[in-house]
């Protein structure tokens, strides 16, 4: 009979670095989208209305400004997820990186991978419900 092997406490160097890599790579795509949005906030409608009726103006005025309302938004969510994988990135440094903070058991690696930033598992997550 095989002695039993004592459950898994945290994620190896290696496989914390493997996640490493992921959250880096996330990170660079979400800034990228990030400074997608910035620069279409600076740079305003290239199809401006100065030559059309008034009422149209302002229609597309309020259309702009809602775009702009929305982009706002977009932007806040991105550098919201950006702050999160950093904070993923941190966890990793600590060797905390995939310990549920409700259970302090080990995240599944296939919910880390969907949802790197996470720290909770999925029997935590549920329970909130």
């Amino acid at each position: 009979m095989k002695p039993e092997q004592p459950e898994k406490t945290r994620y190896s160097d290696s496989e914390l670095q493997e996640f490493k890599e992921l959250i880096l790579d996330k990170i660079r795509g979400a800034r990228e989208e990030l400074n997608a949005l910035a620069s279409s906030l600076s740079n305003p409608n290239l199809n401006g209305t100065d030559d059309t009726a008034g009422t149209y103006k302002t229609l597309e005025d309020g259309s702009a400004t809602l775009e702009k309302e929305s982009i706002n938004q977009l932007a806040a969510r991105q550098k919201k997820f950006i702050e999160q994988l950093e904070a993923a990135l941190v966890r990793i440094e600590n060797k905390t990186y995939g310990v549920c903070r409700e259970t302090g058991k080990l995240i599944q690696k296939e919910r880390l991978r969907a949802v790197p930033h996470t720290t909770l598992s999925m029997e935590a997550k549920l329970k909130q419900y």
